[in-house]
């Protein structure tokens, strides 16, 4: 039905209103009395073969909803009921911003992508954390990761401050944080990636990570772009650091390939095109380091053929985002069926 009928008429109309009005239909039909149970019977797969216990955390399934689909925290819950193990929000930022200008989503139907630079478009992090407080512990726990970055205005000799702000007003609210120094829609924030200051604000997070009660797994989010020597770089990092995993990847600059009218518009790629590099880096993480530490892979994932891929490449749980645009809620429970039709 999704696909059929729901994404056509979808697609007729601007990504970025889409994206709002999908939100807000999500969130009324979930109001009504039973729809949550009705969306949860629906997609939901229920096993104990799917659970998956990774940097301390046990998760239900292995597939994830990625960062910047719900960036203010909004519908965890709703998205939650939609078959999903874990939902990351963000990325957040300290202060709030309005991202860049407008038109800034741009679909690519014939290569099933998406371009963005939006920006890091956020109400700021302590607009996340008052409806963060509202999710319960224990049996209806959402687990919930916390994406953060740097606001547009902070010059990156001062970035480590905006990151420390995030962690710690997230800290009492999230299961593990993401360091995002990986988009490429902020300003020279990609920089961050250089294995000095990388080194530096990790080092920092995890300093005051040791200094509370109990530590929550930070994990770093890196482009697809990156050399073999970056990456290189990128394990000695992690085991410099002590973090607990990495993501792999964040959307590319690159377009080769693409047939798409909008393929020439700037920002990040997303979707099939990304597929193939995503599993390249995760191949290239997990091999060299050892299997040293656990990955989640998320880029291009449209079938459950693409989630096995990545998972047999190395990565110990998946994300969905543009695939999950495309293809709709269905394609969270297909793979989480096939997951578990692989391991009879």
């Amino acid at each position: 039905m999704y696909k059929s009928i729901i994404r056509p008429l979808l697609f007729r109309f601007d990504p970025e209103k889409v994206h709002y009005f999908t939100f807000d239909s999500i969130r009324f039909i979930n109001k009504i009395p039973g729809m949550p149970a009705l969306f949860r019977a629906k997609y939901e797969v229920s096993d104990t073969r799917l659970e998956r216990e990774v940097f301390g955390l046990k998760f239900k399934n292995p597939v994830g909803l990625a960062a910047g689909l719900d960036k203010d925290a909004t519908l965890y819950r709703e998205l939650f009921n939609c078959g999903f193990g874990f939902i990351e929000i963000g990325t957040l930022t300290p202060k709030p911003q309005p991202g860049n200008p407008k038109k800034r989503l741009f679909r690519l139907r014939e290569d099933r992508a998406l371009i963005n630079r939006m920006g890091f478009n956020n109400g700021g992090v302590a607009d996340a954390v008052e409806r963060l407080k509202n999710n319960p512990k224990g049996k209806n726990h959402v687990l919930i990761g916390g994406n953060i970055g740097k606001n547009k205005i902070t010059p990156n000799e001062d970035a480590v401050k905006d990151y420390e702000i995030c962690f710690d007003a997230l800290y009492d609210y999230v299961d593990y944080f993401v360091v995002n120094v990986s988009s490429p829609n902020t300003p020279n924030l990609r920089e961050l990636q250089d294995k000095e200051p990388l080194t530096k604000l990790l080092q920092t997070l995890q300093n005051k990570n040791a200094a509370k009660p109990k530590q929550k797994p930070i994990l770093l989010k890196i482009a697809p772009d990156l050399t073999d020597e970056q990456l290189l770089d990128i394990i000695d990092i992690v085991k410099t650091t002590a973090i607990a995993g990495v993501i792999a990847t964040n959307t590319t600059i690159s377009r080769e390939g693409l047939q798409s009218e909008n393929k020439s518009e700037t920002g990040g790629l997303s979707g099939k095109p990304l597929a193939k590099r995503s599993t390249e880096v995760i191949r290239f993480l997990s091999e060299k380091s050892n299997k040293a530490f656990p990955i989640i892979g998320v880029g291009g994932i449209h079938t459950p053929e693409d989630a096995i891929e990545k998972l047999e490449a190395g990565a110990s749980l998946i994300q969905l985002y543009t695939g999950f645009v495309y293809e709709g809620p269905a394609l969270v429970k297909a793979i989480n069926k096939k997951i578990l039709a692989m391991n009879k």
